[in-house]
């Protein structure tokens, strides 16, 4: 068993392996069907993360602004799809979220985008988006990851500043970028 100390103080003992999303269940049905990413022991975790040492679990909302983060990333990877869909080469830098959305840099290469490609982008994301497919944090190694993008100039520069072993993607759809995490669940309403 383990102890998971919530934001309120009090303690509560689960099966090792207990995920954010099961100790949110716990608690309510309510509160599951609302809960977007997790934060355990002061570090972001998936709400399908296995948690298998005592810890302080904080599930987070849209209500919340680490809730609203986990959004806005999710979409970043939803876009970043979509644009790879349209414009084969391009070249993905980083895709945060910030206060109010997210934003991808992004090198087009010989693609051309105007105003006129918007729509069809952004259809693409919403139907990407209605499929609900799961975004999964899998770990990779510097050398796996160096060799993926070693086409890309930009993702190269900020593998090589990372230390073996901290390393992980988030594969979605069709879709795997080098990612840290904080994703909503597959079955979350948006």
């Amino acid at each position: 068993m383990i102890k998971i100390t919530l934001p309120d103080g009090s303690v509560k003992e689960f099966v090792k392996s207990t995920t954010p999303m099961d100790v949110a269940k716990s608690i309510s049905e309510g509160l599951a069907r609302n809960v977007i990413s997790a934060s355990f022991n002061g570090s972001t975790v998936e709400t399908s993360t296995p948690l298998t040492t005592d810890g302080s679990l904080i599930l987070f909302t849209w209500n919340d602004a680490e809730g609203k983060k986990a959004f806005w990333h999710s979409t970043s990877h939803v876009m970043a799809q979509a644009l790879e869909e349209f414009y084969p080469g391009i070249k993905l830098t980083l895709g945060p979220a910030i206060a109010n959305g997210f934003y991808y840099d992004v090198d087009f290469e010989n693609h051309r985008i105007t105003d006129a490609d918007f729509k069809k982008i952004e259809d693409r994301v919403l139907e990407i988006s209605r499929e609900k497919h799961e975004f999964k944090l899998r770990p990779v190694s510097k050398a796996e990851a160096l060799e993926i993008y070693k086409d890309n100039v930009y993702k190269t520069e900020l593998i090589t500043n990372l230390e073996d072993g901290t390393i992980t993607f988030c594969d979605h759809s069709t879709f795997s970028d080098l990612c840290r995490g904080g994703h909503i669940p597959k079955y979350w309403n948006y």
